[in-house]
């Protein structure tokens, strides 16, 4: 507006004057804000959330608006109780030795620190000192013994540091006392001196009743170890070691003898093998005779656990003195060394013999594709471990999406023999991705192949496959059919894959030819209107891609689609079979273009529609056919025509057919039956066909073996019949009336038993019936006493 406005200092509320607002920034002065603080009330206020110590220091709000600028610093002191840096722990010295406790802690204001004793302030006099945390007491006796506490303190709390300190005092003690040594002649040996006393006691060695100097041979180490270097049999004896402090003292004997050195024979010391064969390794030792000695083997400088081989180690013991390791089924990763330790309480030696195991090559290194043709691929490759056995011959091979696995290659120079790490790949497909290892051999067998290669496509080339099995035919009227087994993607050689289809009619001389873009294509369909059916044509079938043409299927004839049937099927007949049945049949058409391949039939009641009828088809070019599930009594008219993949042909005549009035429906009745051993004579009441049904025939008599499924059908026009049954086992007879219209309703079924090996005698026989009621069963069953039941 034009009018003067002071600066934030002094601008406060300043009636008629629009100060513009300042802006306000915040930092902290040698240091950074923390990224947990957060601005309010457009940045007036700073507000630090969890504050910890590392938040005090000096921040600085600055105030600025285009009329100037003030700033205002303020002084952030944070006070924390005290936390321990460093504590004291317990402690268990000797008297007279110097203890030295450090206690530390943090905290604002800076804590300061006292020690209590047993609870009580502790007294800082003769040999105790304290300088703040520090406790030092130069010379620990008995009385210092005791419950030790630390105190760091500010205004803001107090925390304790507590341990207990242990003043050891005692006479010196031997165990075990005395003590056996045997060393091994000409090498070192040492005797310990190591009573337990508090304090540390003086020591002295003697032999015999003289106290031992140092020399050349004997000396004194720091520890109040006595060492005698290259022990003699003159050395053997009684040494004692004398331990004296101010509680008392005591006296250790160490036995000393000395025996000859061992020696150790491990045989054989290199022996080479071939995978699969077996080796023994002897160890034999030569020791003094009133040692015993342990063995152990090793393999490569550590212990073999003979459970963790498969089976391949064993170790046997043939002697105290000798102990061989036999190596079964050897493989490759047995190379190398073992070793024999033999061990006396006096002496340790170690042999070592080494293993060499001859074996297939182990893989070769890194294959290198280093040039790509269109079939051909360089490769290069270092050499792999011969595994004492050298390389003869190195085989190539190669892996694509289009094959089964690794196959072999051919090679330029062929055989790669095994001084050579080059060979050149050949006969490779054009783009196609492949992977390529290598496999070496030598006089054992064949090793393990090379890591694969990395990935590499050969170059493009003009199709050298042509499609195979060109054939056709079918179609619809006027359509020429040609179809293919597509060509693989692994011999299309290159991007732009398709097919070129070449046609001519018979007799002709120029080639029609359509190219077809799709690689996975099988069919092509050519349409003229212009021929006739069944016109034959010469087809071959080629490819192509984005290099060229390639070659041409051999030329083969195809004839063009012959069209839908013209002619009906001639002299048919239809004579009905049963109540449900009727037989159709015809003869085909004149021979001819247009030729059916099956037949339809359409059938339909008399007092219904064409339309509403049923069909059914034949199986091939059957003239005949059955046609069921048809109503009884009922007049059907049929009709056959012949059809093709084109269409069908016209109609034939319909002709027309009763069938036969339904079967009765009454089953036979009163079942009876006189059984003399396995002969069963039966009969029943006859069958009575009402109007609308067929007359009875005669009768089926259907035998069925419990168990077995095995059915017998006799026929009879009588309503009574003669059985033979088989031994031995349990048949169920039932009986239906025969007639034109078909097989009518099932009696009853009656259970006869026969018996094994048992012949009823012919004065012997029983009579049974098929109850009607329960009052006929009861008067049945007293007149007749039957020998089966049902």
């Amino acid at each position: 507006s034009g009018e003067y406005c002071p600066p934030p200092a002094t601008c406060a509320v300043m009636k008629g004057v629009i100060c513009p607002v300042p802006t306000i920034t915040w930092r902290k002065i040698n240091g950074n804000i923390p990224k947990k603080a957060r601005l309010r009330k457009s940045q007036a206020v700073l507000e630090i959330p969890n504050i910890q110590v590392d938040d005090s220091g000096t921040y600085e709000c600055k105030a600025e608006n285009p009329r100037g600028g003030t700033a205002f610093k303020g002084h952030l002191q944070v006070y924390t109780f005290p936390q321990w840096v460093r504590m004291i722990n317990d402690t268990q010295m000797d008297s007279g030795e110097r203890l030295q406790w450090e206690c530390k802690a943090t905290g604002r204001p800076r804590p300061t620190y006292r020690w209590l004793r047993n609870g009580l302030p502790l007294t800082t006099q003769g040999q105790t000192e304290v300088v703040n945390g520090d406790l030092t007491i130069y010379k620990v006796q008995q009385p210092d013994s005791g419950m030790y506490q630390c105190v760091a303190e500010n205004k803001y709390g107090s925390i304790y540091s507590s341990a207990e300190l242990r003043i050891l005092a005692s006479a010196p003690v031997f165990v075990p006392n005395p003590v056996r040594v045997i060393a091994t002649l000409g090498k070192d040996v040492s005797l310990e001196c190591k009573p337990r006393a508090s304090p540390k006691p003086r020591i002295t060695w003697k032999r015999g009743d003289r106290r031992l100097q140092p020399n050349k041979r004997i000396t004194l180490l720091r520890n109040n170890t006595l060492r005698i270097v290259n022990s003699s049999r003159a050395d053997e004896g009684n040494y004692v070691c004398r331990a004296e402090n101010q509680f008392g003292s005591a006296e250790m004997t160490a036995i000393l003898w000395v025996k000859e050195a061992m020696r150790l024979e491990l045989s054989p010391i290199r022996v080479e093998v071939t995978v699969g064969e077996s080796v023994v390794l002897s160890c034999k030792a030569t020791h003094d005779t009133s040692l015993d000695v342990a063995f152990q083997w090793f393999f490569n400088q550590r212990p073999i656990s003979f459970q963790q081989y498969g089976g391949h180690f064993e170790n046997i013991q043939t002697q105290s003195s000798t102990v061989d390791l036999m190596i079964r089924s050897i493989l490759l990763k047995h190379a190398g060394k073992y070793g024999c330790q033999a061990q006396t309480i006096a002496d340790s030696v170690f042999a070592e013999a080494e293993l060499l195991v001859r074996g297939p090559p182990g893989p070769p290194g890194v294959v290198i594709v280093e040039e790509i043709t269109d079939t051909t691929a360089t490769l290069s490759w270092t050499r792999g471990l011969d595994n004492h056995s050298p390389i003869t011959t190195y085989n190539l091979q190669a892996r694509s999406p289009f094959s089964l696995g690794w196959q072999t290659v051919k090679t330029d120079p062929d055989p790669v023999t095994g001084e050579m790490e080059a060979a050149i790949a050949v006969e490779l497909n054009p783009w196609v991705e492949y992977e390529f290892r290598v496999v070496a051999s030598n006089a054992i067998g064949t090793g393990d192949p090379s890591a694969p290669s990395r990935p590499v496509r050969t170059k493009e080339a003009v199709p050298s496959v042509a499609p195979a099995n060109v054939s056709g035919g079918n179609g619809r009227r006027h359509e020429l059919v040609i179809s293919w087994e597509p060509v693989s993607e692994e011999f299309q050689n290159g991007e732009g894959f398709g097919y070129i289809v070449a046609f001519r009619a018979n007799g002709t001389r120029g080639w029609k030819e359509k190219m077809v873009t799709s690689a996975d294509s099988t069919t092509y369909k050519y349409r003229d209107e212009t021929f006739p059916p069944l016109t034959p044509f010469e087809v071959k079938v080629g490819v192509y891609n984005n290099k060229g043409d390639g070659p041409f299927s051999p030329v083969v004839i195809i004839h063009s689609a012959e069209g839908e049937p013209k002619e009906a099927p001639t002299d048919v007949k239809a004579q009905s079979i049963s109540a449900s049945q009727i037989r159709v049949t015809w003869k085909p058409p004149n021979p001819g273009p247009g030729r059916p391949r099956g037949y339809e039939v359409s059938y339909w009641k008399d007092v219904e529609q064409e339309e509403s009828g049923r069909k059914q088809k034949t199986l091939k070019n059957e003239t005949s056919i059955v046609l069921t599930q048809l109503e009884g009594n009922s007049l059907y008219a049929i009709t056959v025509k012949g059809f093709n993949s084109i269409g069908q042909s016209p109609a034939s005549s319909s002709v027309t057919a009763r069938t036969k009035k339904d079967p009765p429906a009454q089953s036979p009745a009163n079942l009876m039956w006189i059984q003399e051993g396995n002969n069963v004579s039966l009969s029943w009441e006859p069958v009575k066909a009402k109007d609308n049904e067929s007359d009875v025939i005669g009768y089926l008599v259907s035998v069925i073996q419990e168990g077995r499924g095995h059915n017998q059908v006799t026929r009879t026009i009588n309503p009574s019949t003669m059985l033979s049954l088989p031994e031995g086992g349990t048949y169920m007879i039932e009986v239906r009336a025969l007639s034109e219209g078909g097989e009518g309703a099932v009696s009853s079924q009656v259970r006869i038993v026969t018996s094994s090996g048992v012949r009823a005698k012919s004065n012997q026989s029983s009579v049974h019936s098929r109850p009607q009621s329960f009052t006929l069963t009861a008067l049945l069953l007293v007149l007749l006493v039957p020998s089966a039941s049902w």
